[in-house]
Protein backbone atom coordinates (compact mmCIF):
# COMPACT_ATOMS: atom_id res chain seq x y z
CA UNK A 1 0.00 0.00 0.00
CA UNK A 2 2.95 2.71 0.86
CA UNK A 3 3.94 1.79 -3.05
CA UNK A 4 0.37 2.85 -4.60
CA UNK A 5 -0.11 5.42 -1.82
CA UNK A 6 3.40 7.47 -3.56
CA UNK A 7 2.29 6.35 -7.29
CA UNK A 8 -1.28 8.11 -6.51
CA UNK A 9 0.03 10.93 -4.90
CA UNK A 10 2.16 11.43 -7.99
CA UNK A 11 -0.86 10.73 -10.10
CA UNK A 12 -2.15 14.08 -9.03
CA UNK A 13 0.34 15.71 -10.48
CA UNK A 14 1.62 19.24 -8.65
CA UNK A 15 -1.34 19.26 -5.83
CA UNK A 16 -2.74 23.03 -5.28
CA UNK A 17 -3.64 23.43 -1.68
CA UNK A 18 -6.85 24.88 -1.38
CA UNK A 19 -7.92 27.35 1.83
CA UNK A 20 -10.83 26.91 3.31
CA UNK A 21 -13.01 29.38 2.03
CA UNK A 22 -15.10 32.75 3.16
CA UNK A 23 -17.98 31.18 2.52
CA UNK A 24 -17.20 28.74 5.18
CA UNK A 25 -18.71 31.67 7.73
CA UNK A 26 -21.78 31.30 6.29
CA UNK A 27 -22.62 27.64 7.49
CA UNK A 28 -22.18 26.72 11.34
CA UNK A 29 -22.44 23.64 13.00
CA UNK A 30 -24.15 22.78 16.45
CA UNK A 31 -23.23 24.10 19.39
CA UNK A 32 -24.70 21.49 21.17
CA UNK A 33 -25.27 17.63 21.43
CA UNK A 34 -27.22 15.97 20.33
CA UNK A 35 -26.99 17.75 16.78
CA UNK A 36 -30.31 18.61 16.01
CA UNK A 37 -29.33 17.78 12.21
CA UNK A 38 -29.39 14.27 12.72
CA UNK A 39 -32.83 13.10 12.82
CA UNK A 40 -34.34 10.27 14.18
CA UNK A 41 -37.74 9.22 11.60
CA UNK A 42 -37.90 5.82 13.47
CA UNK A 43 -36.63 4.98 17.35
CA UNK A 44 -34.64 1.66 15.35
CA UNK A 45 -32.04 4.49 14.26
CA UNK A 46 -30.75 5.62 17.96
CA UNK A 47 -28.34 2.60 17.66
CA UNK A 48 -26.94 4.08 14.66
CA UNK A 49 -26.37 7.83 16.13
CA UNK A 50 -23.77 8.84 18.37
CA UNK A 51 -24.57 11.84 20.62
CA UNK A 52 -21.81 13.60 20.91
CA UNK A 53 -21.03 13.85 17.45
CA UNK A 54 -22.02 16.32 14.58
CA UNK A 55 -21.89 17.50 11.64
CA UNK A 56 -18.83 19.06 9.84
CA UNK A 57 -18.38 20.77 7.19
CA UNK A 58 -15.06 20.02 5.52
CA UNK A 59 -14.68 21.93 2.69
CA UNK A 60 -16.68 24.26 0.59
CA UNK A 61 -15.73 25.93 -2.83
CA UNK A 62 -16.72 23.14 -5.44
CA UNK A 63 -19.42 23.64 -8.59
CA UNK A 64 -21.27 20.55 -8.04
CA UNK A 65 -19.71 17.48 -5.59
CA UNK A 66 -19.99 13.79 -6.00
CA UNK A 67 -18.31 10.56 -6.45
CA UNK A 68 -16.47 10.47 -2.93
CA UNK A 69 -14.18 7.68 -2.09
CA UNK A 70 -12.10 7.03 0.92
CA UNK A 71 -8.28 6.10 0.20
CA UNK A 72 -6.91 4.97 3.61
CA UNK A 73 -3.99 4.51 2.59
CA UNK A 74 -3.93 8.78 1.77
CA UNK A 75 -6.13 8.88 4.80
CA UNK A 76 -7.77 11.72 2.49
CA UNK A 77 -11.10 12.06 0.86
CA UNK A 78 -11.53 11.86 -2.76
CA UNK A 79 -14.41 13.57 -4.75
CA UNK A 80 -15.49 14.66 -8.26
CA UNK A 81 -16.21 18.39 -8.65
CA UNK A 82 -17.77 17.58 -12.51
CA UNK A 83 -18.24 21.22 -13.90
CA UNK A 84 -15.27 22.26 -12.44
CA UNK A 85 -13.96 19.00 -14.46
CA UNK A 86 -11.46 18.31 -10.96
CA UNK A 87 -11.17 15.60 -8.33
CA UNK A 88 -10.83 17.32 -5.33
CA UNK A 89 -8.48 15.32 -2.30
CA UNK A 90 -9.83 16.42 1.53
CA UNK A 91 -6.65 15.60 4.01
CA UNK A 92 -7.42 13.91 7.03
CA UNK A 93 -4.20 15.10 8.93
CA UNK A 94 -4.64 18.08 8.15
CA UNK A 95 -7.90 19.15 7.41
CA UNK A 96 -6.73 20.67 4.07
CA UNK A 97 -7.77 20.29 0.39
CA UNK A 98 -6.28 20.24 -2.41
CA UNK A 99 -6.49 19.03 -6.27
CA UNK A 100 -6.25 15.30 -7.24
CA UNK A 101 -6.24 15.41 -10.59
CA UNK A 102 -6.89 18.67 -13.23
CA UNK A 103 -8.58 18.04 -16.00
CA UNK A 104 -11.10 14.89 -14.72
CA UNK A 105 -12.75 14.74 -17.64
CA UNK A 106 -15.76 15.41 -15.92
CA UNK A 107 -14.75 12.65 -13.57
CA UNK A 108 -18.76 11.75 -11.69
CA UNK A 109 -18.60 8.11 -9.34
CA UNK A 110 -15.56 6.76 -8.07
CA UNK A 111 -14.47 3.88 -5.63
CA UNK A 112 -12.15 1.60 -5.45
CA UNK A 113 -11.49 -2.43 -6.53
CA UNK A 114 -10.36 -5.04 -4.34
CA UNK A 115 -6.61 -4.40 -4.63
CA UNK A 116 -7.38 -0.68 -3.86
CA UNK A 117 -7.04 0.73 -7.17
CA UNK A 118 -8.89 3.75 -7.99
CA UNK A 119 -11.97 3.48 -9.81
CA UNK A 120 -13.82 6.44 -12.09
CA UNK A 121 -16.48 7.21 -14.09
CA UNK A 122 -15.84 9.91 -16.71
CA UNK A 123 -18.35 12.13 -18.22
CA UNK A 124 -16.42 13.67 -20.73
CA UNK A 125 -14.45 10.64 -22.04
CA UNK A 126 -17.63 8.43 -22.09
CA UNK A 127 -15.35 5.62 -19.87
CA UNK A 128 -14.68 4.05 -16.68
CA UNK A 129 -10.87 3.65 -15.58
CA UNK A 130 -8.73 2.82 -13.34
CA UNK A 131 -5.76 4.49 -12.10
CA UNK A 132 -2.63 2.01 -11.57
CA UNK A 133 0.36 1.74 -8.82
CA UNK A 134 1.88 3.70 -11.12
CA UNK A 135 -0.22 6.32 -11.77
CA UNK A 136 -1.21 5.46 -15.23
CA UNK A 137 -4.89 5.11 -16.12
CA UNK A 138 -6.19 1.93 -18.09
CA UNK A 139 -9.35 2.00 -19.64
CA UNK A 140 -11.65 -0.94 -18.07
CA UNK A 141 -15.26 0.12 -20.06
CA UNK A 142 -15.45 3.20 -23.03
CA UNK A 143 -17.83 0.58 -25.84
CA UNK A 144 -20.56 -1.93 -25.92
CA UNK A 145 -21.31 -3.38 -28.92
CA UNK A 146 -18.69 -1.26 -31.01
CA UNK A 147 -20.38 2.00 -29.64
CA UNK A 148 -19.88 4.38 -27.09
CA UNK A 149 -21.21 4.87 -23.76
CA UNK A 150 -23.86 7.37 -22.79
CA UNK A 151 -21.56 9.17 -19.69
CA UNK A 152 -20.92 6.03 -17.01
CA UNK A 153 -22.50 7.76 -13.91
CA UNK A 154 -22.08 5.42 -10.45
CA UNK A 155 -19.51 2.63 -9.49
CA UNK A 156 -19.33 -0.56 -7.26
CA UNK A 157 -17.15 -3.41 -7.02
CA UNK A 158 -18.35 -6.85 -6.28
CA UNK A 159 -15.99 -9.48 -3.83
CA UNK A 160 -15.04 -10.95 -7.07
CA UNK A 161 -13.53 -7.96 -8.42
CA UNK A 162 -16.14 -7.94 -10.84
CA UNK A 163 -16.76 -3.74 -11.78
CA UNK A 164 -20.96 -2.56 -12.18
CA UNK A 165 -21.08 0.97 -13.22
CA UNK A 166 -24.33 2.43 -14.16
CA UNK A 167 -24.79 4.38 -17.84
CA UNK A 168 -27.57 7.56 -17.72
CA UNK A 169 -27.10 10.17 -20.35
CA UNK A 170 -26.49 13.07 -18.15
CA UNK A 171 -23.21 13.82 -19.06
CA UNK A 172 -24.15 13.92 -23.13
CA UNK A 173 -27.20 16.04 -22.18
CA UNK A 174 -25.13 19.44 -22.25
CA UNK A 175 -22.00 20.80 -21.83
CA UNK A 176 -22.12 21.48 -17.87
CA UNK A 177 -21.06 17.74 -16.73
CA UNK A 178 -19.78 16.82 -20.47
CA UNK A 179 -19.94 17.74 -24.07
CA UNK A 180 -23.65 17.36 -25.79
CA UNK A 181 -23.72 13.76 -27.64
CA UNK A 182 -26.60 11.78 -29.25
CA UNK A 183 -26.96 8.66 -27.23
CA UNK A 184 -26.17 5.41 -29.00
CA UNK A 185 -26.74 2.88 -26.33
CA UNK A 186 -29.52 1.94 -24.02
CA UNK A 187 -29.28 3.47 -19.99
CA UNK A 188 -27.97 0.09 -19.13
CA UNK A 189 -26.66 -1.39 -15.83
CA UNK A 190 -23.33 -3.22 -16.95
CA UNK A 191 -20.93 -5.60 -15.26
CA UNK A 192 -17.25 -5.65 -16.24
CA UNK A 193 -15.54 -9.24 -15.20
CA UNK A 194 -12.65 -9.18 -13.15
CA UNK A 195 -10.61 -11.85 -15.04
CA UNK A 196 -11.09 -11.26 -18.34
CA UNK A 197 -12.31 -8.03 -18.49
CA UNK A 198 -15.20 -8.63 -20.58
CA UNK A 199 -18.59 -6.19 -20.20
CA UNK A 200 -21.92 -8.15 -20.36
CA UNK A 201 -25.39 -5.97 -19.53
CA UNK A 202 -27.01 -7.17 -16.50
CA UNK A 203 -30.47 -5.11 -16.81
CA UNK A 204 -31.63 -2.62 -19.61
CA UNK A 205 -35.19 -2.24 -17.32
CA UNK A 206 -34.08 0.69 -15.46
CA UNK A 207 -34.47 3.67 -16.81
CA UNK A 208 -31.91 6.41 -16.51
CA UNK A 209 -29.61 4.15 -13.78
CA UNK A 210 -27.81 6.28 -11.41
CA UNK A 211 -26.65 5.21 -7.54
CA UNK A 212 -25.76 1.43 -6.86
CA UNK A 213 -24.94 -0.57 -4.08
CA UNK A 214 -24.61 -3.95 -2.85
CA UNK A 215 -26.12 -5.18 0.25
CA UNK A 216 -23.97 -7.04 2.94
CA UNK A 217 -23.83 -10.33 1.45
CA UNK A 218 -24.12 -9.19 -2.24
CA UNK A 219 -27.53 -11.06 -3.01
CA UNK A 220 -29.56 -7.93 -3.81
CA UNK A 221 -28.68 -5.24 -5.90
CA UNK A 222 -29.87 -1.41 -5.53
CA UNK A 223 -29.84 0.64 -7.98
CA UNK A 224 -31.74 4.56 -8.53
CA UNK A 225 -34.09 5.27 -11.38
CA UNK A 226 -33.74 8.49 -12.26
CA UNK A 227 -36.14 8.79 -14.77
CA UNK A 228 -39.04 7.87 -12.73
CA UNK A 229 -40.58 10.51 -11.20
CA UNK A 230 -40.95 10.65 -8.20
CA UNK A 231 -37.68 8.52 -7.87
CA UNK A 232 -37.67 4.93 -7.12
CA UNK A 233 -34.84 2.86 -5.59
CA UNK A 234 -35.37 -0.67 -7.16
CA UNK A 235 -34.18 -4.01 -5.99
CA UNK A 236 -32.59 -7.27 -7.91
CA UNK A 237 -31.75 -10.51 -6.63
CA UNK A 238 -28.41 -11.68 -7.69
CA UNK A 239 -27.52 -15.00 -8.63
CA UNK A 240 -24.44 -17.28 -9.89
CA UNK A 241 -21.23 -16.71 -10.15
CA UNK A 242 -18.42 -14.77 -12.95
CA UNK A 243 -20.39 -15.13 -16.49
CA UNK A 244 -23.09 -16.71 -15.18
CA UNK A 245 -23.93 -13.72 -12.69
CA UNK A 246 -27.99 -12.91 -13.14
CA UNK A 247 -30.27 -10.07 -11.84
CA UNK A 248 -33.98 -11.09 -11.09
CA UNK A 249 -37.30 -10.34 -9.58
CA UNK A 250 -36.97 -6.41 -10.28
CA UNK A 251 -39.00 -4.90 -7.93
CA UNK A 252 -39.52 -1.52 -6.15
CA UNK A 253 -37.57 -0.78 -2.72
CA UNK A 254 -38.24 2.09 -2.19
CA UNK A 255 -41.10 4.42 -3.52
CA UNK A 256 -40.38 8.35 -3.30
CA UNK A 257 -42.50 10.63 -2.69
CA UNK A 258 -43.21 14.00 -4.34
CA UNK A 259 -39.40 15.88 -4.04
CA UNK A 260 -37.51 12.92 -2.42
CA UNK A 261 -34.53 12.92 -5.01
CA UNK A 262 -32.14 9.75 -4.36
CA UNK A 263 -28.63 10.29 -6.04
CA UNK A 264 -25.59 8.13 -4.50
CA UNK A 265 -26.03 5.88 -1.77
CA UNK A 266 -24.11 3.58 0.31
CA UNK A 267 -25.06 0.75 3.07
CA UNK A 268 -23.64 -0.52 5.94
CA UNK A 269 -23.07 -3.64 7.68
CA UNK A 270 -26.70 -3.85 8.57
CA UNK A 271 -27.85 -3.77 5.50
CA UNK A 272 -29.20 -0.50 5.42
CA UNK A 273 -28.73 2.59 2.82
CA UNK A 274 -27.69 5.64 3.56
CA UNK A 275 -28.97 7.68 0.42
CA UNK A 276 -27.76 11.23 -1.01
CA UNK A 277 -31.19 13.14 -0.73
CA UNK A 278 -33.21 16.59 -1.47
CA UNK A 279 -33.95 18.53 -4.44
CA UNK A 280 -37.56 19.58 -3.88
CA UNK A 281 -37.38 21.59 -0.43
CA UNK A 282 -34.63 22.89 1.79
CA UNK A 283 -36.49 20.28 4.19
CA UNK A 284 -35.32 17.57 2.25
CA UNK A 285 -32.09 18.25 1.86
CA UNK A 286 -29.15 15.64 2.93
CA UNK A 287 -29.13 11.78 3.69
CA UNK A 288 -32.12 9.77 4.29
CA UNK A 289 -31.21 6.73 5.94
CA UNK A 290 -33.31 3.51 4.72
CA UNK A 291 -33.52 0.00 6.66
CA UNK A 292 -33.54 -3.28 4.78
CA UNK A 293 -37.25 -3.27 5.02
CA UNK A 294 -37.34 -0.25 2.83
CA UNK A 295 -38.57 1.86 5.74
CA UNK A 296 -37.09 5.20 6.51
CA UNK A 297 -35.54 5.69 9.86
CA UNK A 298 -33.32 8.81 9.98
CA UNK A 299 -32.19 11.65 8.24
CA UNK A 300 -28.95 13.37 8.71
CA UNK A 301 -30.04 17.58 7.65
CA UNK A 302 -27.63 19.58 5.62
CA UNK A 303 -27.74 23.12 4.08
CA UNK A 304 -28.03 21.91 0.51
CA UNK A 305 -28.71 18.79 -1.75
CA UNK A 306 -26.18 16.40 -1.22
CA UNK A 307 -25.71 13.98 -4.28
CA UNK A 308 -23.56 11.48 -2.92
CA UNK A 309 -21.56 9.65 -0.27
CA UNK A 310 -18.85 7.06 1.33
CA UNK A 311 -18.03 5.45 4.34
CA UNK A 312 -14.59 6.43 5.19
CA UNK A 313 -12.26 6.53 8.46
CA UNK A 314 -9.79 3.75 9.73
CA UNK A 315 -13.11 2.03 10.70
CA UNK A 316 -15.21 2.98 7.95
CA UNK A 317 -17.54 4.76 10.86
CA UNK A 318 -17.38 8.06 9.32
CA UNK A 319 -19.68 9.32 7.01
CA UNK A 320 -18.58 11.59 4.30
CA UNK A 321 -21.32 13.57 2.40
CA UNK A 322 -21.01 15.37 -1.29
CA UNK A 323 -23.12 18.02 -0.88
CA UNK A 324 -23.67 20.45 -4.04
CA UNK A 325 -20.76 22.98 -2.91
CA UNK A 326 -19.57 21.43 -0.12
CA UNK A 327 -17.98 18.20 1.04
CA UNK A 328 -19.27 17.42 5.03
CA UNK A 329 -18.96 14.84 7.13
CA UNK A 330 -20.45 12.60 10.65
CA UNK A 331 -19.12 10.10 12.84
CA UNK A 332 -21.72 7.09 13.08
CA UNK A 333 -22.20 3.95 14.98
CA UNK A 334 -22.23 1.59 12.53
CA UNK A 335 -19.32 0.82 9.18
CA UNK A 336 -19.91 0.66 5.41
CA UNK A 337 -19.84 -2.59 3.38
CA UNK A 338 -16.12 -2.94 1.72
CA UNK A 339 -16.30 -2.23 -1.91
CA UNK A 340 -18.41 0.67 -2.08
Amino acid sequence: MHVQRRALLGAAGSAVALAATPAFAQWQPSERYPDPAVQVLDPSFNRYRLVLAGVERLYNGARWSEGPVWMGDQRALIWSDIPNNRMLRWHETTGRTDVFRSPSNNSNGNTRDRQGRLITCEHLTRRVTRTEPDGSITVIAARFDNKPLNSPNDVVVKRDGSIWFTDPPFGILGFYEGETATPELPTNLYRVDGQTGAIQVMTGDVGRPNGLAFSPDERILYVVEAAATPRVIRAFDVSGEGAQTRLANNRIFFQCREGETPDGFRVDVDGNLWCGWGMGTAELDGVRIINAAGASIGHIRLPERCANLAFGGRHRNRLFMTASHALYSLYVNTQGVAGG
